[in-house]
């Protein structure tokens, strides 16, 4: 049976409906009575996007984490978080090695688009990579973050938290567990506190730079020159987008939802809204509460993401320096694309263009459906929609507000996400065909 379906889906289709499968059995898991801290159970439309949001990292969510699930459905919701932010096939073939079993072609091509890998070779040896380096962070992250908050919750309680939040920070996730506080209240209880700042936002930035890079810094360490033009083009666009959206917040919402902090609160405020739109979900600050002109630096910083083969979504930091280069090419009148010495395929172009649009139209599209049914204000809806495609997590509250069809697309938007909007349009073609007729060539007028 297994080995029939394998002749006929591609790997984008697997991918696809092992996500699918995953986020089946999660909303199983998460209806039963005893996820839930009543006994009652969880009717199966808040479990379906509870597990959908898990499972493609994102953070979305209609009931309170800590208030409405046990221990055990926050268990069943953080394994879910680490299984996709690794991807079902990494964890798979891990498996796999450690019964002693081999690995084979057909399996190793899987794992290769699963990772977002370049190339085939050395795939496996990169996914026992992605394993240690994760487990090892991810750790990391606990140590750090149960500093503070063993001696707030006990010892016992403190592990189970730094566990939580480090893995759903390392995961790009955005799930917490300070509902105890107050409800959806994310991580604004720690605006000031600078370790809980600094180790979530390094386990974020980790965690979105992509296993490729870590493997590429890993092998050259700090030689810039000898990384790949890939890595190149991702570090850039990490201190780019580091930097500069951080100024900007500040510079925006000093007198806003920063105005009430203290210099330093500033500074991780304005830090921390610049790194969690790519794509973590946590926030320190109110989203609702900012100005027009912080919700679209917001909704830009979603689109983008962060980085291939990462635990992050977005259309890619790739895609949009691809597309941004191509199109000062353009206007220099230059022949192809030429990024720190090395000429980029004219396929890459392509592909980028096509991701950008696909993602971009989802989400208008879906907040188009959304205002029609629900009401709800665009900027708001909008941010929303961005939100869950890029499997950002960020929300100004409306998530709660939403009717069945408009969660419906939410979800929808969230698997999109996680498996690409390109990969999932893939997913409902067969493999490539090559037309044996070309149809004559023809001009038209362009902008």
């Amino acid at each position: 049976m297994v080995a029939r379906l394998r002749g006929r889906l591609t790997h984008t289709q697997w991918i696809a409906v092992g996500f699918l499968i995953i986020i089946l059995c999660g909303t199983f898991l998460l209806m039963l009575p005893v996820s839930d801290r009543r006994m009652q159970g969880t009717d199966f439309l808040s479990a379906l996007f509870t597990a959908t949001s898990a499972t493609c990292v994102t953070g979305l969510v209609v009931v309170d984490t800590y208030q409405h699930f046990s221990l055990f459905g926050q268990i069943v919701i953080l394994l879910m978080i680490q299984v996709g932010g690794l991807g079902f096939v990494t964890i798979g073939v891990r498996v796999l090695l450690m019964m002693g079993k081999k690995i084979g072609l057909a399996d190793r091509g899987l794992l290769k688009d699963s990772v977002n890998a370049l190339a085939l070779g050395g795939i496996v040896r990169l996914t026992k990579l992605i394993i240690k380096g994760t487990l090892l962070i991810e750790g990391i992250g606990a140590l750090l973050l149960s500093i503070r908050f063993i001696p707030e919750f006990g010892f016992w309680e403190g592990i189970y938290y730094s566990i939580f939040h480090a893995v759903s920070a390392f995961c790009n996730a955005g799930f917490d567990l300070m509902g105890r506080f107050e409800a959806y209240s994310s991580l604004v209880r720690y605006t000031n506190d600078w370790l809980v700042n600094l180790t979530v936002i390094s386990l974020i930035l980790i965690g979105g730079l992509g296993f490729l890079v870590w493997n590429d810094l890993i092998k050259n360490r700090l030689a810039f020159r000898k990384y790949s033009l890939h890595t190149k083009m991702v570090l850039t666009a990490l201190v780019v987008l580091v930097v500069v959206p951080s100024l900007l917040f500040w510079g925006l919402e000093r007198s806003g939802v920063l105005g009430t902090l203290s210099p330093s609160g500033q500074f991780w405020g304005a830090l921390f809204a610049a790194v969690t739109p790519r794509t973590a979900g946590f926030n320190t600050t109110d989203v609702a509460g900012m100005g027009d002109a912080g919700k679209i630096l917001t909704l830009v910083l979603m689109l983008i993401g962060g980085n291939p083969g990462s635990t992050a979504g977005g259309v890619k930091t790739t895609t949009v320096m691809v597309l941004l280069c191509y199109i000062v090419s353009m206007i220099q009148h230059r022949d192809g694309v030429n990024v720190y010495g090395r000429r980029l395929e004219d396929g890459m172009i392509e592909k980028a263009a096509v991701v950008f649009t696909l993602t971009l139209t989802l989400a208008v599209t879906a907040s188009f459906c959304i205002c029609a049914v629900d009401r709800l204000p665009m900027s708001d809806v909008l941010l929303e929609t961005f939100s869950a495609v890029n499997t950002v997590g960020m929300s100004t509250g409306i998530t709660r507000q939403t009717g069945v069809f408009s969660r419906m697309v939410l979800i929808l938007l969230m698997y999109c996400g996680r498996i690409g909007s390109l990969s999932f349009a893939l997913a409902f073609t067969d493999k490539r065909r090559k037309s044996s007729v070309r149809q004559p060539m023809e001009r038209i007028n362009i902008g």
